[in-house]
């Protein structure tokens, strides 16, 4: 078995990804096949946190087009991360992986809230941290959560589950052209505007020197060969 060249990381799930082949909601079969990936990591010895999105219950911005408040379709976006982290909690507990929420809004009786000095204290105990309600605040994506969450505990890489093998120059879905890019600068990632994350989370990454890999959530066992050192997706880096 190999060993983990990782310590500590923070995954991104987007809420999307729960869903499965369905449109809604939350496919328990999709749910305990990610935590049993999260808990063979652990299981490596990796400590992992989790930022999820909450796209598959309920988006925010989509409501706010069509009039309601901004601020408060974010808050109810906010709100669905916390039901996909608790969902994720429950998978793991049943695999016995000791996991804590810690949500960016208090809602003491469901999970704890989010305070890093805990955070990193639950991580260095071997217990997975699911971070929800984003950063707590509107108009800030689960994405910059996950960028801010990795920066805050001192993760040394940040990995983004999507539904593709990493990051290309336009849709490979659409395109058959497209080029695919193995590693990337966050400038580079800035100049073509790139669909890797929105620009607030890119910004925080490349000023900080996190590191981003973005891989395919639904490849089995990729997950444990990035974290045991293999090139695996594709890499964003600060600098070239």
């Amino acid at each position: 078995m190999g060993a983990s060249v990782y310590r500590r990381i923070l995954l991104k799930l987007s809420g999307e990804a729960l869903m499965g082949s369905g449109s809604y909601g939350i496919d328990p079969d999709v749910l305990q096949r990610f935590a049993r990936e999260i808990a063979d990591l652990v299981a490596e010895g990796v400590q992992v946190a989790l930022v999820i999105g909450g796209g598959n219950l309920f988006r925010g911005s989509g409501l706010a087009v069509k009039g309601m408040d901004r601020v408060t379709a974010d808050q109810m976006g906010m709100l669905a991360t916390v039901m996909n982290a608790l969902a994720m909690q429950d998978a793991l507990e049943h695999l016995d992986v000791p996991t804590r929420v810690m949500s960016a809004l208090k809602i003491n009786q469901v999970c704890e809230d989010f305070i890093r000095r805990r955070a990193i204290r639950h991580l260095d105990k071997k217990r997975v941290v699911v971070f929800a309600a984003g950063t707590g605040n509107p108009f800030f994506t689960t994405d910059s959560a996950a960028s801010l969450r990795a920066i805050e505990v001192g993760a040394e890489l940040l990995i983004k589950a999507t539904k593709v093998d990493g990051i290309y120059s336009a849709d490979p879905v659409t395109d058959p052209t497209a080029t695919f890019y193995r590693r990337i600068s966050y400038d580079q990632a800035l100049r073509e505007g790139l669909k890797v994350m929105d620009t607030t989370a890119i910004v925080l990454c490349r000023d900080h020197g996190m590191p981003l890999r973005v891989m395919n959530i639904n490849e089995p066992g990729a997950l444990l060969r990035l974290i045991r050192g293999e090139d695996v997706g594709s890499l964003v880096v600060s600098g070239n």
